[in-house]
């Protein structure tokens, strides 16, 4: 019998070593030295890759947060989100204590195979970064460019912004605000382009007078200069800064989001 649970014992041990080693196999260790960029898909020219590496090494070294680039072929089965945590968790991304490190995770669009992107923030960055920021960045200045396969503008766009947004030069809510506000003039100028429609129908069928055309159209107008004046108002961010040594310890959890193309 003590033989029996003693090999029990010893079977149980070796499967979830056996279990062990297959779950860190399916996630890519960090390079020697350890690089801030990493491209497992070879995607990126060699020149952008290091392009990047310097500039979010020299954003590291001004103010100790680390934004790391991952980009893999293959999630193994797992959701992006939870690939993004469990990786950035064992590389340890960001300062230990501060947990000021994000993760940004992509896996290249092959074949019929959908596009994934993910922006994991540790837990001393969500408050810069919430998870509706990391959502509107992927959506709007990542994957537009992703769709076009230019991944390089792609995610130095997505890094520019959470660089800014977390060197303090504008807030999470001011970003959003600006996103929002970018909208503004497009309703203006489709509510126009509506108007002017109705209005040419209704001229031919008789049941609109010129003089209506007159009227009306100032109004959308207007609506299409708020929209450029709220935008002057929120000001834009077209000129990013940008710019770390080995990781630090930091922790994740579970803040960011995805999507994909």
């Amino acid at each position: 019998m003590k033989y029996l649970l003693v090999n029990k014992i010893i079977t149980a041990t070796l499967l979830f070593l056996l279990s062990q080693m297959a779950a860190r196999a399916q996630f890519p260790a960090p390079t020697t030295p350890p690089r801030l960029v990493n491209d497992f898909t070879e995607t990126l020219p060699l020149t952008s890759v290091n392009d990047l590496e310097n500039h979010l090494v020299q954003f590291a070294n001004e103010t100790s947060t680390q934004i790391a680039v991952v980009m893999v072929s293959d999630l193994s089965g797992y959701a992006a989100s939870d690939y993004a945590f469990r990786l950035a968790e064992a590389w340890g991304i960001g300062t230990k204590g501060k947990n000021n490190g994000i993760l940004i995770l992509v896996k290249p669009k092959v074949g019929n195979q959908k596009g994934k992107a993910f922006i994991a923030t540790g837990y001393g960055l969500e408050g810069a970064v919430p998870d509706a920021v990391a959502r509107r960045i992927v959506d709007n200045e990542m994957i537009p460019l992703f769709r076009k396969n230019d991944y390089y503008g792609g995610i130095q766009a997505g890094a520019n912004v959470l660089m800014e947004l977390t060197r303090g030069e504008y807030t999470a809510d001011a970003y959003l605000e600006k996103n929002s506000a970018d909208w503004i003039p497009l309703i203006g100028v489709l509510f126009f382009i509506i108007i002017i429609v109705i209005v040419s129908v209704g001229n031919k069928a008789g049941k609109i007078s010129k003089s209506s055309l007159g009227h009306d159209i100032p109004f959308w107008v207007l609506m299409s200069m708020l929209g450029s004046e709220s935008r002057k108002h929120n000001g834009g961010w077209g000129n990013f800064s940008s710019g770390s040594g080995g990781f630090g310890g930091g922790s994740f959890g579970g803040g960011g989001a995805g999507g994909s193309w």
